[in-house]
């Protein structure tokens, strides 16, 4: 899942930046709003917590996003959205699997069928890919100054299973329940917590070079782009070179 991970890395750092302010928050609020719909409380809400500090690092005011987690826990009246999975496979053979937040599903669904045809890519049927992924609690930190091999062992008597060293970023992969004890447990460390929330996170990946690797990242970015898009992850491996273009694109 390397080059699937360092890809989102990129996007994580570079959204604010390349977003348009308006959409992000839409994006964002519609996120709080469901995911309030089953627990209002980000203290218990690990889904709610995340999404709440991607908004507080979009710089969203405080109360757009106490006016969204109100709608969410029903105090609000407001659109109602409708969660959608869609499955597909890009250039390359790799599976990518999205996950959207729409009000309108036959306009989110032209839009993503109209993305992977443009890309290179295919819209599958349900469970077409989905069996490629598992949904697992992701905890990325930057570890800083700290002792490594100290900082991993820490995250995993919290409960981490696997860990990915990407050089400035540790990336632990844990069960969904044990995400808040693993994050807790780095930041008590003093280590600098970047995300923390349950994923999808693929089963293994495909090495894509070449054209192909270039087209694949073209249609991911697609993809991620489109407002009603939530979550887009894939199977890839792409060589860090290309990864390096998309970075400094």
């Amino acid at each position: 899942m390397a080059g699937h991970s360092k890809w989102a890395n990129i996007k994580h750092r570079k959204g604010a930046q390349d977003k348009k302010r308006s959409s992000l928050f839409s994006r964002i609020t519609r996120e709080i709003i469901v995911c309030a719909r089953q627990d209002p409380n980000p203290e218990t809400n690990v889904t709610l917590a995340a999404a709440i500090e991607r908004a507080r690092a979009a710089n969203m005011p405080k109360e757009n996003i106490e006016r969204a987690i109100k709608r969410g826990a029903g105090n609000l009246d407001g659109v109602q959205y409708a969660e959608v999975t869609y499955e597909g496979y890009g250039p390359g053979g790799v599976a990518i699997l999205l996950r959207a937040l729409t009000d309108n599903r036959n306009r989110t669904a032209a839009a993503v069928r109209h993305i992977f045809e443009g890309h290179g890519g295919s819209l599958g049927g349900e469970g077409s890919v989905a069996w490629q992924f598992d949904r697992r609690g992701v905890v990325e930190a930057i570890p800083g100054d700290a002792n490594r091999e100290e900082v991993i062992l820490v995250a995993a008597e919290a409960g981490a299973e696997d860990f990915l060293d990407e050089g400035e970023t540790l990336t632990f992969y844990t069960p969904s329940s044990a995400v808040a004890a693993v994050r807790d447990a780095l930041k008590g460390q003093g280590v600098t917590v970047t995300r923390a929330e349950i994923a999808l996170v693929p089963k293994a990946t495909v090495r894509v070079e070449g054209k192909d690797a270039e087209r694949l990242l073209k249609l991911m970015d697609a993809l991620d782009e489109e407002e009603d898009v939530q979550e887009v992850v894939a199977n890839f491996d792409i060589p860090d070179e290309v990864l390096a273009q998309v970075e400094g694109g």
